[in-house]
């Protein structure tokens, strides 16, 4: 697999690439991550068995989109392919470290800058990706209302029956067109999985998302997400709002994006994830 790997780095970059130092890093819970390194270049490589290259190839087209809005820094992927049994994605290593009160505000106003990146008159995107490793489903669709009942809660319910047990998924997908009613988001090119351990700052301070599950949605996707899992700074939301200020009503609608991941989690970990769907399934309705 790496012999592969070399030679891919070698025909995309066109500089002879042979490795001689891998060092496992984190890669999130589904892939497994390695710093692999020449000498003088470094990259970061992702890993997961082979029938998953879709998913490594779909990442990559999803940063290059971010990364051609000229807004945020993303990593920049080089290529993706299987070697053997395994699939992976190499991308540009970047050093993660922290950043401070005007890192956080000036990453707030970087991602608003890509969600004003619209250009499209639907909501979807031109393939199927993945959230985490469940399949997310971006079929074109022009009612934003529409496409997230069917596309991103009907679907993670579907995929929930297995075994979980929510009693008013259907009250809640035929309560969504009034929860949106007069609400016509734009199409904003979005992250899609932006919580806080996808988001960090290199060495020098500059914002930097990564591992994305990238769409054209509502914005609001984005911003709702940072709220979950601890949250982002009060920095990031004050940078943000002065760049592109949320709509009105915003705090109703964070609950019913944020059950999208929650029950994501339940597909992906089982658990608890089900209680809470449902708990805030019960405040939605309310």
């Amino acid at each position: 697999m790496w012999t592969e790997i070399d030679a891919q780095i070698t025909r995309l970059t066109g500089e002879r690439f042979q490795s001689q130092q891998r060092q496992s890093v984190s890669g999130g819970c589904i892939n497994q991550g390695y710093a692999v390194s020449d000498g003088q270049r470094t990259y970061f490589i992702k890993i997961n068995q082979a029938s998953l290259v879709d998913m490594f190839e779909a990442e990559a087209l999803g940063l290059q989109q971010m990364l051609e809005t000229h807004t945020i820094r993303v990593p920049k992927p080089i290529g993706w392919g299987t070697g053997g049994n395994s699939a992976y994605i190499v991308l540009e290593w970047l050093e993660i470290g922290r950043g401070d009160t005007h890192s956080w505000e000036e990453m707030g106003r970087m991602l608003a800058a890509m969600h004003k990146c619209a250009g499209k008159d639907a909501f979807g995107w031109d393939r199927n990706n993945t959230i985490g490793s469940t399949p997310q489903i971006n079929n074109w669709t022009a009612d934003w209302a529409e496409f997230y009942a069917k596309h991103r809660l009907g679907y993670q319910f579907q995929l929930a029956r297995r075994g979980a047990h929510f009693p008013q998924q259907e009250q809640l997908l035929a309560a969504i067109p009034e929860l949106l009613a007069d609400y016509h988001p734009q199409p904003s090119l979005v992250h899609g999985d932006l919580w806080g351990g996808n988001a960090g700052f290199t060495a020098s301070g500059e914002p930097v998302i990564f591992d994305p599950a990238a769409y054209y949605s509502d914005r609001e996707v984005d911003i709702a997400m940072t709220e979950l899992f601890g949250g982002f700074p009060p920095a990031f939301y004050r940078g943000y709002n002065e760049v592109f200020p949320l709509d009105p009503g915003y705090e109703r609608r964070k609950r019913l994006y944020n059950l999208y991941h929650i029950l994501n989690h339940f597909n992906l970990f089982g658990g608890g994830y089900s209680s809470q769907a449902n708990g805030m399934i019960e405040r939605i309705l309310r």
